[in-house]
């Protein structure tokens, strides 16, 4: 029965039972959440930004990932709710001023207490470590804890005095249990966004006047023709009463008719002297036939 040695087995080497459930580290968990970005595991860096669900995020990481067109992005399902920059609100945060950052710790021979935070409430003075529950409003991004929330009731922000709903408030890194009841009022909100756009949206319908069938097309065109020919039919009667003022003082026969407008030589016009060269009415244009030359152009076409 025995090994090399005389050694005898237990039980627990021979019969393998159920595998033991890893417990995940409560510490661990709440650093990931409060310190990270959801979407590149990087350190949270300003600008920072949170979603309608709660979550945390670097600004430059939600744009990267909303420039990013191909199909396999990675931690996609994080941020997959995340269609526009218009779904995420830039926080205002409030610095800790009990925290000195990890400048300090550059030989790796210092304690970090990870449960020390950056931010704090600034009303109450709690830090937003994950140990107390802190939310944010959508219409201002200021950020304080729930219990400033429960103790100040006020429907003013604490921070700016902007005024908010109940539905502005939303809970930083909650529950499931606070999670879907956030992805219920977000839902809610995007339909009740496209009714309000659509309802806006002026109907083309309304703008076009209604034709009847039986007209058919012919009667379209013949519609659209005619307002043009208004138009330069009255254009062509404005200059009218011009030229009949114009014929009446300077002529008076009565065998032209009134619309007929009254020829006028270059000669008289005040133009000058090297434009009305151009016409033959001009005085350089009329020469002798001794003036003029004693040569003529042909072609071979006229042999």
């Amino acid at each position: 029965m025995g090994c090399d040695g005389g050694t005898i087995p237990k039980r627990h080497e021979l019969v393998k039972g159920p595998k033991k459930v890893e417990k995940v580290d409560k510490d661990a968990e709440l650093v990931a959440q409060w310190n990270y970005c959801a979407l590149s595991q990087e350190i949270l860096r300003r600008p920072i930004v949170a979603c309608e669900l709660g979550r945390l995020y670097n600004k430059d990481a939600v744009i990267e990932f909303l420039l990013d067109k191909s199909s396999g992005k990675p931690l996609g399902k994080a941020a997959s709710h995340i269609k526009s920059i218009k779904n995420v609100t830039e926080l205002r945060l409030s610095d800790n001023p009990a925290w000195g950052g990890d400048r300090g710790n550059t030989k790796g021979d210092k304690h970090d207490d990870l449960q020390r935070a950056r931010f704090l409430c600034p009303v109450v003075g709690l830090e937003m470590n994950g140990r107390h529950r802190f939310c944010f409003l959508r219409c201002c991004g200021c950020v304080f804890s729930e219990r400033a929330l429960k103790e100040i009731k006020a429907e003013v922000c604490h921070t700016c005095g902007a005024a908010f709903q109940e539905d502005d408030v939303i809970v930083l890194n909650g529950t499931k249990e606070d999670v879907e009841a956030l992805k219920g009022r977000m839902e809610e909100r995007r339909l009740r966004a496209k009714l309000e756009k659509k309802a806006k949206k002026p109907k083309a319908a309304e703008s076009v006047p209604k034709l009847d069938v039986s007209e058919g097309p012919s009667k379209v065109k013949a519609g659209k023709s005619e307002e043009p020919s208004l138009d330069s039919r009255e254009k062509k009667a404005s200059p009218a009463p011009r030229s009949t003022a114009a014929s009446g003082s300077s002529s008076g026969k009565a065998g032209k008719p009134a619309g007929a407008a009254t020829k006028r030589s270059i000669a008289d016009s005040a133009e000058s002297e090297a434009y009305k060269s151009i016409f033959t009415t001009h005085s350089s244009a009329k020469r002798s036939k001794e003036e003029s030359a004693h040569w003529v152009t042909h072609t071979s076409y006229c042999f």
